[in-house]
């Protein structure tokens, strides 16, 4: 079977539960999937690592989960591009749950990939473990809810943004913090001295929340 987006994956280095937990990396607008994946020789060996490629084309053979304006000050997603790439993470989730039956699927997303975990965690948060989100923000829309279910209050959220990023400002960041906070979510909010980009202190501050995550797990 076709999968419903590309990945390339590395497998647990070292062993842990069998099988193991999934940690499904989403890149950033006109990426692909070797972006973050170059973060996964240094992420703990416990998780399964699954890099995907958003699907639709971008210039420069890059990809995109949706196009964006940004004439207008605030980015505007294409809604319906939006939808259309949910539902295919979506799917690629459940494909994943059947083929390797993992006990946890933790997404780690960058920038448009941070947004996309986001509608995902925030739609359904049953389907997840936890949520990191690198310089992204919550796309408001009357879809988000108002109230959080205990599934959703219990997720484990880590935020980061950066102060300098000129892409996508961190008043969005700061923006997302606050409506986490109103719906009292389990969520973590660190802002660093950084661009639209991952330096070396919050990806200090990433590994060490994903390993902890998978701390009761045994292997390290």
């Amino acid at each position: 079977m076709t999968p419903s987006l590309e990945y390339i994956q590395r497998e647990p280095t070292t062993p842990a539960t069998d099988p193991a937990p999934v940690l499904i990396l989403l890149h950033g607008l006109g990426s692909n999937e070797q972006d973050l994946f170059s973060f996964a020789p240094y992420l703990d060996p416990r998780y399964h690592i699954l890099s995907v490629r958003a699907p639709r084309p971008y210039a420069y053979q890059g990809f995109a989960w949706f196009d964006i304006d940004f004439s207008q000050g605030v980015p505007q997603p294409h809604r319906t591009q939006m939808a259309e790439s949910q539902q295919r993470l979506l799917s690629f989730i459940e494909e994943v749950r059947h083929l390797y039956h993992p006990p946890r699927i933790y997404l780690a997303g960058f920038s448009q990939g941070a947004i996309m975990g986001y509608s995902i965690a925030l739609a359904q948060p049953a389907l997840l473990s936890g949520l990191l989100a690198m310089s992204g923000y919550v796309i408001k829309d009357s879809t988000l809810p108002t109230a959080a279910s205990a599934t959703l209050r219990e997720l484990p959220i880590l935020v980061t943004h950066g102060v300098h990023d000129l892409v996508l400002p961190v008043f969005l960041g700061r923006n997302t913090r606050d409506y986490l906070q109103s719906l009292q979510l389990n969520f973590v909010y660190r802002e660093y001295p950084m661009a639209h980009e991952v330096n070396p202190a919050c990806f200090a501050d990433c590994k060490v929340w994903l390993s902890k995550q998978v701390a009761d797990l045994p292997g390290m």
